[in-house]
């Protein structure tokens, strides 16, 4: 069975851009990453998934419901970590966990216990005493306590510091091996391609490729360094080397370095490559 299934998704805000046949699923127990820069639509889908949004056309089933008329149901299996937390100011940090738990119905104090432990949450604190990554954590633990069965992160590393971000990937794979599904919202290249077996690239509104995640890194372009006649020239190639060196030969070049792209010079490539 697929944990999620999206066919063809718009959402649209008046004359600013939503998301448009946005469409993709993902199998049961796979950590899938869901990859675009800031406005590119990765939160209005999520937030649709969760049937936050109302949304003009398409379908989605999250564990095999209707996301338009199993969201309570969904809810119960399902564990949401917005990008931006928001608590209520004056409560503090044990309540906000107790009070997540509370809304499911469900008594989640011993694995709430040992999320606090791992990411180092202190309970007795207030909302508003809290740094950026502390509520962060708190929003971790209230979408893992639970134990559900799919999670869905959107942005959930930002404003953690390394030591965080690397106890809470280990939770993640711990859970996933446990037979949680993750989908995983990001616009840093480098945790996806560390965690995730599967992803989506969204560019306004718009799904762009999807495949593996081993697939998604390759590419035959390459990044050009070279002195000629004193002058340092950068530039990117995407033919056969064979071509290249033709090209080069008979050049004054007293330098040359071929390398494979960053991660972000990939993920600009497909970019380009779409809007050209």
């Amino acid at each position: 069975m697929n944990a999620i299934e999206i066919r063809q998704l718009t959402k649209n805000y008046g004359k600013h851009r939503g998301v448009q046949d946005v469409s993709l699923t993902v199998a049961e127990g796979d950590i899938f990453g869901f990859l675009g820069p800031n406005g590119a639509g990765k939160s209005t889908t999520i937030r649709s998934m969760l049937g936050m949004l109302h949304f003009e056309q398409g379908e989605i089933t999250l564990l095999g419901m209707d996301s338009r008329t199993k969201q309570k149901e969904i809810l119960k299996y399902t564990g949401y970590m917005p990008s931006e937390a928001a608590f209520y100011p004056g409560m503090r940090a044990k309540e906000v966990i107790r009070f997540a738990a509370d809304a499911r119905g469900m008594d989640c104090r011993e694995e709430a216990e040992r999320l606090c432990e791992i990411l180092e949450v202190d309970g007795a604190k207030k909302i508003e005493e809290l740094s950026l990554g502390n509520r962060k954590k708190i929003s971790i633990v209230c979408a893992m306590q639970h134990q559900p069965q799919l999670l869905i992160l959107d942005e959930p590393t930002s404003g953690l510091d390394p030591l965080m971000q690397e106890a809470f990937f280990k939770l993640l794979l711990e859970y996933n091996s446990r037979g949680t599904t993750i989908f995983l919202s990001s616009h840093v290249l480098s945790e996806v391609k560390r965690y995730c077996r599967n992803a989506a690239i969204i560019r306004e509104g718009r799904i762009i490729r999807t495949d593996t995640v081993e697939n998604l890194s390759k590419s035959n372009m390459r990044r050009v360094k070279l002195v000629e006649n004193g002058k340092e020239q950068e530039f990117t190639y995407t033919g056969s080397m064979k071509e290249l060196i033709g090209q080069l030969s008979g050049r004054d070049i007293e330098d040359l370095l071929i390398q494979e792209p960053t991660l972000d010079e990939l993920f600009m490539h497909y970019y380009e490559k779409e809007e050209a």
